[in-house]
């Protein structure tokens, strides 16, 4: 599952469409059993709007969307649930994709994220929806 991952091919709208329609179901319900533990949250939700900003390029889409889709997947090189360690090739992954598309991750993004996070923190469930600057539906906040 790790393999067809990194080996997808974005250049296709079909392939962007599917991995992206995936990682939207499987995003949120991940984040939000690990949010308070994760120093790299807002720059993860950050991320997360920035791939599907639909002003963003499509490169940029495909970097962000395969290290998202690395953050979702159920089997990891060092596994979710260990304390401390668990999390930190996620954030490699997310660092290194991160600095690569640093000038794509706009202040809307940011503020969408910091949103969400503040919204999912008053909350005790974290639960709910809500729509980003782009008007799109975003669960995480109220």
């Amino acid at each position: 599952m790790i393999r067809q991952t990194m080996d997808a091919d974005f250049s296709g709208d079909a392939a962007m469409v599917r991995e992206k329609s995936r990682l939207a179901g499987e995003f949120w319900p991940k984040f939000k059993r690990f949010a308070a533990r994760l120093p790299f949250a807002e720059d993860l939700v950050a991320a997360y709007f920035c791939a599907f900003d639909r002003n963003t390029p499509r490169h940029v889409q495909g970097v962000l969307v395969g290290a998202l889709a690395y953050f979702v997947l159920p089997f990891d090189v060092i596994p979710d649930m260990l304390p401390l360690v668990g999390f930190t090739d996620d954030a490699a992954v997310l660092a290194t994709a991160i600095r690569l598309v640093a000038a794509h991750i706009r202040p809307e993004h940011r503020q969408a994220a910091r949103r969400v996070l503040a919204r999912a923190a008053g909350e005790p469930g974290g639960g709910g929806r809500t729509t980003d600057d782009g008007g799109q539906k975003v669960e995480g906040g109220r």
